[in-house]
């Protein structure tokens, strides 16, 4: 919390947001990128929520989807679960994809394996271009739909109730439908989500902090959490067909057997969520809108959240979205707003990626404003968090504002070794050579000891 408080003092030198028409400093490679990093074996950390809160949040993400309607029964796979893959994929998928159902079988206890593309199988991995995926469903990076084993049979079902998860009676078939011309990162994080989605919960909730459940899409992997739910849901003692009530009549002994650690007294639950905010969440952040009617709705969301009494994750959330839309506009709004998320973030242990996502907008901040001590500090403070959350594109950025916060301090050597490893990372997180130098050559601009 010391951290933001000082921060905040950085309002009377940052007031302006940190500018892109600076030309590309001499720090951006000409040559040949180092090769590409990846994650090692995922560290989740146990649920930190007491097992009276994860019953309720079970209910809500198995009995209800994204859209708010209700699902009447339980629906799941019967085990072993087999998996394909079919179209171009990218190389990176197959090593992320056996790391995830490595996870499953350990942490979720699920049954599940990969199968050749030619063999039948429960869930279909298939990979299309993003443009026509988008062109189906523009809001969409990757879904998953039921009853269909391919695109085609995608297309020829979409308005048909094929395709309606609520009248499901159990799953025996679905498909996964996610780009293969993106960055590795992106790829990885839509297997963690749909591969998930596809074996259970069907909902998000904007209140979990701590889960890839979660429309805020700061958690991009399955967290301690999520593999809680997915073991919750293979369960013996659930089976398909079940009804809400005789779901929740068996959680208490089921969460008592599985976590243990989760028995203990429990705050009350927060309140709903109103489709009003979340409405208003989704026009902000959303593809296809223009930018004041983005800036507008996150305003509203912020007040939506502040007259809904919040001061959960939810109002930092809408903080977060108001300053990320105020930056190019109003840099005093966007500050503040990225102190007052922080602030809220900075108060709870499941939330520091979160909070990494808002030191980096800080650092960029301090490092703009002639303030490379601060924001060497404040990027130092939150790379583990971002390193064990497997965020490669944010862990590059945050490397790049460190080397050059070290440049402006006098440490040439040092920044140079950052900026190296950062590059890797940014392979994994950005994709494209052109992207990678056009993220560093943005991070560059902000130093004002790097401007001509």
């Amino acid at each position: 919390m010391q951290r933001w408080l000082i921060l905040a003092a950085l309002a009377l030198g940052a007031c302006a947001a940190p500018s892109d028409d600076i030309a590309a400093r001499r720090s951006a490679p000409t040559g040949q990128l180092p090769p590409m990093k990846t994650f090692s074996i995922a560290r989740p950390r146990a649920p930190a929520r007491p097992n009276a809160l994860i019953a309720k949040d079970f209910l809500d993400l198995a009995f209800r989807m994204e859209s708010g309607r209700e699902l009447p029964v339980l629906t799941r796979f019967a085990e072993p679960i087999t998996l394909r893959v079919n179209g171009a994929a990218p190389a990176s998928l197959g090593p992320d994809l056996a790391a995830l159902l490595g996870r499953l079988q350990r942490e979720a206890g699920i049954g599940i394996r990969r199968v050749p593309a030619a063999a039948p199988a429960n869930i279909t991995v298939e990979i299309v271009p993003r443009a026509t995926l988008q062109r189906a469903v523009p809001q969409a990076a990757c879904f998953v739909a039921p009853r269909v084993d391919s695109w085609e049979a995608y297309r020829r079902a979409r308005r048909s109730r094929t395709l309606d998860w609520t009248t499901l009676a159990r799953r025996e078939k679905v498909a996964i439908f996610l780009p293969g011309d993106v960055s590795p990162q992106e790829v990885r994080d839509c297997l963690h989500e749909e591969i998930a989605q596809a074996l259970g919960p069907l909902n998000d909730l904007y209140r979990l902090p701590e889960s890839v459940f979660n429309d805020d899409n700061f958690n991009t992997v399955l967290t301690g959490f999520d593999m809680l739910i997915l073991r919750v849901y293979y369960a013996p003692e659930l089976r398909n067909g079940m009804s809400r009530e005789a779901v929740a009549d068996r959680l208490p002994a089921i969460l008592a057997r599985l976590n243990p650690a989760g028995q203990r007294p429990a705050p009350p639950p927060l309140p709903e969520t109103p489709r009003a905010w979340i409405e208003t969440i989704e026009t902000a952040l959303g593809p296809g809108t223009a930018p004041g009617r983005r800036r507008d709705a996150a305003t509203r969301a912020v007040a939506i959240a502040r007259g809904q009494g919040w001061s959960d994750t939810r109002l930092a959330f809408s903080l977060f979205a108001q300053g990320r839309l105020a930056l190019a506009e109003n840099g005093e709004l966007a500050l503040a707003s990225f102190l007052q998320a922080g602030q809220i973030y900075a108060g709870s242990t499941e939330t520091r990626v979160q909070a990494a996502h808002v030191a980096m907008h800080l650092a960029a901040f301090a490092l703009s404003a002639g303030q490379p001590d601060a924001a060497l500090g404040v990027i130092n403070a939150h790379l583990a968090a971002t390193a064990r959350a497997q965020n490669a594109a944010l862990l590059a950025t945050m490397m790049m504002i460190k080397a050059e916060a070290l440049d402006d301090l006098g440490r040439p050597a040092e920044a140079r070794a950052v900026r190296l490893d950062s590059l890797g990372w940014a392979r994994y997180g950005f994709g494209a050579d052109k992207e990678v130098r056009a993220r560093l050559s943005d991070i560059a601009a902000l130093s004002p000891g790097r401007r001509p």
